[in-house]
């Protein structure tokens, strides 16, 4: 697919996603874990990238397991043409069981109140195999059956004659740390957990409990699918040790697949000491050349940017001046000649030997990169390349 002109917008600002790095980054984790599978992890738009077109590309490359947080995600991605196995990681709400049979998605349970509707639901769609997975709370104390409700969920699910038991699912709370004694207790209460459920003669063929990170830290962990998400749009969380020693992961290579874009819409000349932007926050110490950038926080730029963060212009670094507003961030462009109204301003990628990532403005932000992407709002346009 090639790029639209950003012309077409009557706004110009907007992302470019590369569609070619996203393949390629699949494959990294693909090749790394052979020959575990992998589900590509697509919730949340995509991680702000888009979800039809990323998943349709994923598909392309050889995905067949997808994950998506809830019943709409699901729909969504089947309404764009997504054939392979999609999987409901937070579940479905009373009332989307016929949905959930209906787009054949496969929902994550832990409780023994979600199988009556699955029940109903595949009695109406004439299905007596219907597959959910059952999530195990390990350690994150967020979803999933705890250890002493466990033996309940299963024999329901046992006593079943229309759902069945196909996979078993945990999460990491502590993934990124390759030595931490918590990642160990967690494996440790899974494979409790497993011996459980196969005691009430059920055997789920399909067990996944590794991320991104857990995909470099835990390949113990990795049994038949793992599932990764930021380091399938080109980033990884710093892996460390929770005792200074230790053998370090081992790690694959990955590229951003967003890039964040727009242009000058002015330029504004300032005598030393004129203040810039709400708060008078930022004040030229001497003549200034300020330029003004249609980008602001309902775009996703985060205000903890102000005076702090930078854009790319003309191949140099521009330093944000003044308060990040709601559609307008001002940049000093003072020492870079030539600017003109119009120039391309990069406010995440590179250019040359200049670049800016998500990393970059999470460590200004005091957040992590997945922020960071996923705040990118509906209003800045993704152009998909390939």
């Amino acid at each position: 697919m090639t790029a639209q002109k950003h012309h077409k917008f009557t706004r110009p600002t907007w992302a470019e996603v590369s569609l070619g790095a996203l393949r390629r980054n699949y494959a990294a984790v693909r090749d790394f874990v052979t020959p575990t599978d992998v589900c590509a992890v697509v919730k949340a738009n995509a991680y702000g990238h888009g979800h039809a077109q990323c998943a349709k590309a994923l598909q392309a490359e050889g995905a067949k397991w997808f994950a998506v947080t809830d019943c709409a995600e699901g729909v969504a991605l089947r309404d764009a043409g997504i054939k392979g196995r999609i999987i409901l990681l937070s579940g479905f709400w009373k009332g989307e069981e016929d949905a959930v049979l209906e787009h054949d998605l496969t929902p994550v349970i832990w409780d023994v109140a979600h199988i009556k509707p699955l029940e109903h639901a595949a009695k109406k769609f004439d299905r007596t195999e219907f597959p959910i997975h059952l999530k195990v709370d390990t350690g994150m104390a967020r979803l999933g059956t705890a250890l002493a409700d466990l033996p309940q969920v299963v024999q329901a699910l046992h006593a079943s004659h229309s759902i069945y038991l196909e996979g078993m699912v945990s999460h990491f709370a502590c993934a990124e740390i390759y030595d931490g004694e918590a990642n160990d207790d967690q494996l440790l209460r899974f494979e409790t957990a497993y011996a459980i459920v196969t005691e009430f003669g059920l055997l789920p063929q399909i067990v996944s409990v590794c991320n991104s990170a857990g995909i470099m830290t835990r390949p113990n962990a990795w049994k038949e699918i793992v599932r990764p998400g930021i380091s399938l749009y080109g980033y990884q969380l710093p892996l460390h040790s929770a005792s200074g020693g230790g053998e370090a992961a081992q790690e694959f290579q990955v590229e951003p697949v967003l890039s964040w874009k727009s242009r000058i819409m002015a330029l504004r000349d300032l005598e030393a000491g004129q203040p810039v932007s709400y708060g008078g926050r930022y004040t030229a110490s001497n003549a200034a050349k300020i330029a003004v950038v249609p980008v602001g926080y309902a775009d996703g730029l985060s205000r903890q940017l102000t005076n702090r963060g930078k854009m790319i212009v003309r191949g140099a670094l521009a330093p944000i001046a003044g308060t990040v507003t709601m559609d307008i961030t001002m940049l000093d462009v003072t020492s870079i000649p030539g600017v003109e109204v119009g120039d391309e301003i990069t406010i995440l990628g590179q250019v040359g030997d200049k670049k800016i990532t998500a990393w970059d403005h999470a460590n200004i932000a005091q957040t992590i990169p997945y922020e960071i992407l996923c705040n990118i709002s509906a209003r800045v346009p993704r152009i998909y390349l390939d």
